[in-house]
């Protein structure tokens, strides 16, 4: 009898809780007095799509109050500590506050575990909610701009003669990307890409549009299955035609088909056969023969 006296206490007590917060509340209507500027705004931002359709009595989670919390001692007592304002909380805490509803997505099911989290890189140091310019997901400025501020060195890779398209606004960087934090590839073995998403669940983002690389082949490259095209190219830009981390194709061959003990076997890659001359320059193009360099259907070789 004591226990079910107990339990009974218990959801009283927690429906007074309950009540005394709904009753808190105020809606976002009494926001537009002291915020004229973010509220003649709020109608152009994806999050007024939860702002409550009746003019009733205010609902939880939705509006100013479904990221603020309850205004109701806010409007009492105007001031940064009455409410969750973003500004005063560490980035933990507003990531948190943001992921109360965005967790949902499985594409930001690794966000606290990401890079950019651990560097304490949070959700506004990207995104601004309140005056971001439509259409754009809610960023601070353009994406491109964005990602260059904190990674200088690709935007200068970006500048070379050979590169994908991204300065000419062909492609993004979350074409390839997931800022908000990937699982873990299956390729590149240990040395984990950053961010990169996967294709088909597994897959590099590179087949994303080079699909006539996917396979499988009957006869892999096994150089392109194991550790993926960055063994070879550069993804963001070169100076060397192809995207090639090399300037002559040979050298980026020999760089495995060397005998020095790498390769399926561990006795290393066939190295070129004898009548291969490297110093001829007809043998320093080696996908002049081995056309199907990332894989053939029909020669071990990649003959043909």
């Amino acid at each position: 009898m004591n226990s079910v006296a107990i339990r009974l206490a218990a959801l009283a007590l927690f429906g007074l809780g309950c009540t005394a917060k709904a009753a808190n509340l105020v809606g976002s209507e009494p926001c537009r007095a002291c915020h004229p500027d973010l509220w003649s705004k709020f109608n152009r931002n994806a999050h007024f799509r939860t702002y409550p359709a009746t003019h009733g009595e205010p609902v939880p989670n939705t509006g100013c109050e479904g990221c603020h919390g309850p205004g109701g001692d806010h409007v009492k007592h105007p001031s940064k500590t009455s409410i969750f304002a973003f500004s005063t909380h560490t980035p933990q805490e507003a990531a948190e506050r943001c992921l109360t509803c965005h967790a949902e997505d499985l594409s930001r099911a690794n966000v606290r575990r990401s890079e950019h989290t651990r560097a304490g890189v949070n959700c506004l140091s990207c995104h601004s909610i309140h005056s971001s310019a439509p259409e754009t997901r809610l960023l601070v400025s353009d994406q491109r701009s964005l990602c260059y501020g904190c990674h200088p060195s690709v935007r200068a890779q970006f500048s070379m003669p050979f590169k994908h398209r991204v300065n000419e606004g062909f492609m993004s960087c979350t074409d390839c990307h997931n800022p908000h934090g990937t699982f873990a590839p299956t390729w590149r073995m240990a040395n984990r890409p950053h961010m990169v998403d996967q294709r088909l669940l597994n897959e590099e983002a590179c087949l994303g549009c080079h699909v006539d690389k996917r396979g499988p082949f009957v006869f892999e490259h096994t150089s392109v299955r194991v550790d993926g095209c960055e063994t070879c190219h550069q993804p963001h830009g070169s100076p060397n035609p192809r995207m090639l981390n090399r300037p002559v194709v040979f050298t980026v061959c020999l760089e495995c088909h060397n005998g020095s003990g790498s390769g399926r076997t561990g006795l290393g890659e066939p190295v070129p056969v004898s009548f291969h001359n490297l110093a001829d320059p007809r043998f320093h193009n080696c996908i002049g023969c081995h056309v199907r360099i990332h894989g053939s259907n029909a020669d071990p070789y990649l003959l043909r």
